[in-house]
């Protein structure tokens, strides 16, 4: 209920009146059963703006701080985020990461909408950085399709370190559903969960047009830091969209 009163009384009317957005591929996503929505991860604006654009519950894995914080401040951020459809994922590692994903293999195959960034985090400066296989795991185990989803602007309304939202016009691109199901019963290996998380970035990189950097988003954050304290380390750097033949460590292309 508090998610269908967010969506369309509290915070929906308001986003799509200060934020116009166009919306490409709608058609892309199942009207019925599970899937997962794979899609990049320009800002936190993101998983306000794509779920306000869908007809269905979309339902994304949180970090767990948002669900532990103490005191009264900290159970009104558990309250909302629960009420909105977010359940907590420990990035940590271990059992509890494990946890987070088992819920989210549940929830497609229960018929739900799984809305999921592969990079893990937010990209520290607009591009897209390599995935990490969770998303091929729950694509294999839920035989759910992904359907990458592109946001295009949020960026610009909500930059890394701003509190304020900035009006702009956004555009969220939903590619053609992919099928894993030729990889049905190789869950666990390695190779192929990566040649299938490879082949979801592909798709976003073309989708989005995005610069692609065969490393994980964490690291360039690292990278970054270290840049910003005088030392400029080189990061590679993939061509973006069209002009890219695949993605590195994949056979897309």
């Amino acid at each position: 209920m508090l998610y269908l009163l967010m969506k369309w009384v509290f915070i929906g009317p308001l986003l799509k009146t200060l934020w116009p957005t166009k919306v490409v591929g709608a058609e892309n996503i199942p009207e019925t059963g599970g899937a997962i929505l794979a899609g990049n991860h320009l800002a936190v604006a993101d998983s306000f703006f794509m779920p306000l654009r869908v007809k269905r519950k979309v339902t994304f894995p949180a970090k767990s701080e948002y669900f532990t914080e103490p005191g009264f401040k900290g159970l009104l951020k558990k309250w909302f985020f629960t009420g909105v459809g977010q359940f907590p994922i420990d990035r940590s590692g271990g059992n509890a990461a494990q946890a987070a994903l088992d819920t989210a293999i549940r929830l497609v195959k229960d018929g739900h909408l799984l809305g999921i960034y592969p990079e893990g985090t937010r990209s520290p400066d607009g591009r897209l950085y390599k995935g990490k296989t969770g998303v091929a795991r729950i694509a294999l185990e839920s035989r759910g399709v992904v359907v990458p989803v592109a946001m295009v602007g949020t960026d610009k309304v909500n930059p890394i370190g701003s509190k304020m939202w900035w009006p702009r016009r956004l555009e969220i691109r939903f590619g053609k559903p992919l099928d894993f199901s030729r990889y049905e019963g190789l869950s666990g290996d390695r190779f192929i969960e990566r040649s299938i998380t490879d082949e979801i970035m592909y798709a976003l990189m073309e989708l989005s047009g995005q610069e692609y950097v065969d490393i994980y988003a964490a690291k360039a954050k690292e990278l970054l830091a270290a840049e910003a304290a005088g030392v400029k380390p080189a990061v590679p750097v993939q061509p973006s969209g069209r002009d890219a033949d695949r993605v590195p460590e994949s056979k897309a292309g």
